[in-house]
């Protein structure tokens, strides 16, 4: 074979390895639908969890909730255990601290007469990628606020978007890489971290002790991104990203085009995501993030929080969106 039928042949190879790429991703995309979300959301946020506190039954419920999920959908755990538990340790709860993971703030704490305990467990999943010593991570927390015995009237948090609907997202998300059938060139984790609405702990805990920190390459969190804002802007979305990366803007503008989603999406480019959500416990170590929000409602940290408010069509469309996102993450050479 001459040269120029060589180069020809190569050119043949890849164009059909991208397309076949190509559509398996597209396969992917389809599935992520309205009613696998409201399935997901409407369980996670059902009075029957409690408003899943982090340590609570209700909490542990959904945990195990997730786990069949990931077992059902063909994923691997991340390590020996779907389960990463831990401990959060604080000061006797008139002095009002807040938990805390960091092994040096439990040992001051440890030197307390009286100290307080809570148990909680991150629940993390795989797909082993070609280059399976380096990761992306995509994440949101399953946990929130739980019951208040004293209130009048409704007494369960059930936090629908807080964060039920970024778990539903997670949940969509894994289920459509594994039906494109596509290895991943990264390893990619899928967490579900507890704890986040006592001081982040999950993610906290899970960027201190997870042995590939230095091979994270980049962090897609959800946290809320099944309501509006803005009633007469239905669509919005804010999407927070780390500024150095402008790939990322690039990435979903070039995507909410070629894919008709309807979102209109506010771009917020940001130096160090450091605060907000679990994003910060990735940030801090200068890992690049994505995060995906619908901003504030009345309905925040509110027992009203019900799964019959959520904008379904817009948590679809976010979920579309964040797929493509991580598919870049997962593949693309540089960003």
């Amino acid at each position: 074979m001459n040269t120029k039928a060589s180069l020809l042949f190569l050119l043949f190879i890849h164009s059909g390895c991208y397309l076949l790429a190509q559509s398996s991703k597209d396969a992917g995309l389809s599935l992520i639908d309205r009613e696998t979300a409201e399935a997901f959301v409407s369980f996670l946020a059902s009075d029957e969890l409690e408003g899943r506190e982090a340590g609570s039954r209700g909490g542990h419920i959904a945990g195990v909730y997730l786990v069949s999920c990931l077992k059902q959908m063909g994923l691997a755990p991340l390590e020996d255990s779907y389960y990463q538990p831990f401990e959060a340790y604080s000061r006797e709860r008139q002095k009002k601290q807040r938990f805390q993971v960091e092994p040096d703030s439990i040992d001051v704490i440890k030197q307390e007469t009286v100290y307080r305990i809570l148990a909680m467990r991150n629940v993390l999943a795989k797909i082993e990628g070609m280059r399976k010593n380096e990761y992306v991570v995509i994440g949101a927390h399953y946990d929130h606020l739980g019951i208040d015995p004293d209130l009048v009237g409704d007494q369960i948090y059930n936090g629908a978007d807080d964060n039920a609907s970024g778990v539903s997202a997670v949940l969509q998300i894994a289920r459509a890489f594994i039906a494109s059938g596509v290895q991943p060139e990264r390893t990619i984790v899928f967490a579900f971290w507890d704890g986040e609405e006592k001081g982040l702990l999950g993610s906290r805990y899970f960027t201190q002790n997870f042995s590939g920190m230095d091979q994270v390459k980049g962090y897609l969190n959800f946290d809320m991104i099944g309501r509006n804002n803005d009633e007469s802007n239905p669509n919005q979305v804010v999407y927070f990203y780390t500024e150095a990366h402008p790939a990322f803007g690039d990435w979903l503008k070039n995507d909410v085009a070629k894919y008709k989603l309807s979102l209109v999406p506010s771009y917020r480019p940001w130096e160090r995501p450091v605060s907000g959500s679990d994003n910060s416990s990735f940030a801090r170590l200068d890992i690049p993030v994505i995060w995906y929000h619908t901003d504030g409602h009345p309905d925040y940290h509110m027992p009203s929080d019900h799964a019959d408010k959520i904008n379904w069509n817009k948590l679809v469309d976010i979920t579309k969106a964040a797929y493509l996102n991580l598919w870049n993450l997962a593949n693309e050479p540089a960003y």
